[in-house]
């Protein structure tokens, strides 16, 4: 019989103060970025079946959409997938609350700033970045599939991100974007369609359907668990963790 293990939350990030000696030059910056790289690829080796979710840091303990998204950590964690959030409040809180609440690996991919985190209190284990854009590629790696909740301009800059990687193939066409909440998104996706793809024919009609308009946590994980493994990434990480 399988034994729960209690999870602990991992440490507040430490307050971020930028040197002003030779570390906040140029040419040292490259060697900065090339190690926040290898951080974030060594960090990430260590999950198997990771679901990265988006979604806005302002949303309430009382909003539906907070509600979905902590039911959506819940299903997650109990069929064996790892929840990877930005590590904020609102939506990133709901799903790694969801995912600690069932035992689950609750991840977070922070910033660093110089002030104090508002890191969530559900992440079991975590790791910040000082550059945005290096954070960015982190939590979309090794993804089976992303889940974008009503959100602002950093929900909608990582959401028009991974189209735009999908449309150009720069990854694998069968990982799933999911965008929950019809309210929200509908107009959006009627006006990609009226006005982006008909009226000034900047995108292809087929592009449309690079994404799935859901409303709830169970229709999200209906899609979610016909992804397809990423292979190049989870197949290193069994081997790996069978060796230790």
């Amino acid at each position: 019989m399988k034994t729960a293990i209690k999870r602990t939350r991992a440490p507040k990030l430490s307050v971020m103060t930028e040197p002003s000696d030779f570390r906040s030059s140029f040419p040292w910056r490259v060697f900065r970025i090339m190690s926040e790289f290898v951080d974030g690829w060594q960090f990430l080796a260590d999950f198997n079946k990771t679901i990265t979710i988006f979604g806005s840091a302002r949303t309430p303990e009382d909003d539906k959409w907070y509600k979905e998204a902590r039911k959506l950590g819940n299903i997650l964690a109990l069929k064996g997938f790892s929840v990877v959030t930005g590590g904020g409040p609102g939506i990133m809180e709901a799903s790694n609350r969801g995912a600690f609440e069932k035992d689950g690996e609750s991840v977070g991919i922070d910033i660093k700033l110089p002030f104090e985190q508002k890191e969530n209190a559900y992440i079991t284990k975590s790791l910040g970045f000082y550059h945005f854009f290096v954070r960015k590629v982190m939590l979309a790696y090794s993804a089976r599939a992303y889940v974008f909740f009503p959100g602002g301009y950093g929900t909608l800059d990582e959401l028009f991100e991974m189209l735009t990687l999908l449309q150009t193939k720069k990854i694998t066409k069968n990982i799933p974007v999911v965008l929950v909440g019809k309210d929200f998104w509908a107009p959006i996706v009627l006006w990609l369609e009226k006005t982006v793809i008909v009226k000034y024919e900047c995108a292809s009609p087929e592009d449309i359907h690079i994404f799935t308009l859901v409303d709830t946590a169970e229709e999200a994980y209906n899609i979610i668990k016909k992804a397809p493994s990423r292979h190049e990434f989870e197949e290193y990480v069994t081997v790996n963790k069978s060796h230790t």
